[in-house]
C-alpha cells in the first residue's frame, strides 16, 4: 500500500459484555457508546480510534467502548440508543441520519458526536454549524456533488462501461440529490445509469441480481451507512461477479474495491472530538466540521484482476494506490 498524498482540510477548528462495563466503572474509565446501523462487528474504524488516541485515549487502556449494532434494522436503533443512556456512557458516537436521530431523541443531556454526509442544520440536527448548540456536534462532508465525480472517475477506469449502476438507499434524506447529481452527470458522460434503490438487507440481493440480469458494466455504491456496512463481503461479491465499482467509503477499496472517493479522516476527526469532550470541552462550543478535501484510492491488485489498465493521469491523481 502506497500513500501518494495527505491532505484534509477540517473548518472550525451490540453492545460489549458486562465484564468491561464492570471494569470500566471499576477503574472510574469514561465509556463511549457507539451507535451503529452495521452488523455487529462490522464497525472498524482504526481513523477514529488514532483520533481518540490522539486526543489522548486508548480503548481498554483508559476509555471503554460500547457497542450497538441494530444489524441493518432500522427499527431496533431507538431501544440501543435508550440502552445507551441508561448505562450512562459518557459520550456517544454514531454515524448516518437514522442513528443519529435515535441518539438525539434519547437523550438532550449525553453528548453526541455525528458523522453525516448531508448537512445537519437542513436535517435540525444543530441550529448552526459554527453553533451547535444542545448536546449534538460532529463532521459533515455534505457531499451530495461527490456523486457525479465518482461516476466520472469510473468511468475514466472503464471507459468501455456504457451502463452503469449505482445504489442508493432512497430513505436517506439526500437521496433525491444523489439520484439527480447522478443522471446528470451519466447524460453529460453520454452514458446509460440505473438507480438501484437499497434500503434493507433483502434490497441487497435484488439489486445484485439486477447487476447480473442488465449485465452492468460497473457500479458506483453511494456513501450511506447500510450500504457500506458490509465493504469485505460486498467487494468479495462484486469481484466474484467482476463489477468495477466505486464506493463513497474507503474501507471497501481496502477490502477488495476498485475504487474509493472519499472525504478523508471524518473518522479521525470524530474520534479527536470525542476526546476533547471526555476531557471536559461542551459539544455546544465545539463547530460541527466539514471535511473539505476528498481522497482518491485505487485499488491495483482489484483491477489487475477485473483486466482493468488505469490511465496514467488518473494513476498520479490517486492520493493512495493498494499494490
Amino acid at each position: 500500500m502506497m500513500r501518494r498524498r495527505e491532505f484534509i482540510t477540517l473548518i472550525g477548528g451490540a453492545a460489549a459484555g458486562s465484564p468491561l462495563a464492570a471494569r470500566a466503572q471499576q477503574n472510574a474509565m469514561p465509556v463511549i457508546g457507539i451507535l451503529s446501523i452495521g452488523r455487529a462487528g462490522s464497525y472498524a474504524s482504526p481513523a477514529f480510534h488514532q483520533g481518540l488516541s490522539q486526543a489522548g485515549f486508548v480503548e481498554g487502556r483508559n476509555v471503554a467502548i460500547e457497542y450497538h449494532w441494530a444489524d441493518s434494522q432500522y427499527d431496533r436503533l431507538p431501544a440501543l440508543a435508550a440502552d445507551l443512556v441508561r448505562r450512562q456512557v459518557s459520550v456517544i458516537h454514531t454515524n448516518g441520519l437514522p442513528a443519529i436521530v435515535a441518539a438525539k431523541a434519547a437523550t438532550s443531556t449525553v453528548p453526541i458526536v455525528f458523522l453525516i454526509g448531508a448537512n445537519p442544520v437542513e436535517l435540525d440536527l444543530v441550529p448552526s454549524l459554527n453553533r451547535p448548540g444542545g448536546n449534538l456536534t460532529g463532521v459533515t462532508s455534505m457531499t451530495g456533488e461527490l456523486s457525479a465525480k465518482r461516476l466520472q472517475l469510473l468511468h475514466e477506469a472503464v471507459p468501455a462501461a456504457k451502463v452503469i449502476a449505482a445504489l442508493v438507499n432512497p430513505t436517506e434524506p439526500n437521496a433525491g440529490n444523489l439520484a439527480r447529481n447522478l443522471q446528470t452527470a451519466a447524460g453529460e458522460l453520454g452514458i446509460e445509469i440505473h438507480i438501484l434503490p437499497v434500503s434493507t438487507e433483502h434490497d441487497f440481493d435484488t439489486a445484485f441480481a439486477t447487476l447480473r440480469d442488465r449485465r452492468v458494466g460497473a457500479l458506483v455504491i453511494s456513501p450511506d451507512a447500510l450500504l457500506n456496512s458490509r465493504p469485505t463481503e460486498h467487494a468479495a461479491l462484486l469481484l466474484r461477479d467482476r463489477v468495477p465499482t466505486m464506493s463513497g467509503r474507503r474501507d471497501f477499496a481496502l477490502a477488495g474495491g476498485l475504487m474509493s472517493y472519499v472525504p478523508d479522516d471524518m473518522n479521525r476527526a470524530a474520534g479527536i472530538y470525542t476526546g476533547r469532550i471526555l476531557k471536559g470541552e461542551k459539544p455546544a462550543e465545539l463547530p460541527v466540521l466539514q471535511a473539505t478535501k476528498v481522497e482518491l484510492t485505487i485499488n491495483l491488485k482489484t483491477a489487475r484482476t477485473l483486466g482493468i489498465t488505469f490511465p496514467t493521469g488518473l494513476l498520479v491523481r490517486a492520493d493512495e494506490v493498494i499494490e
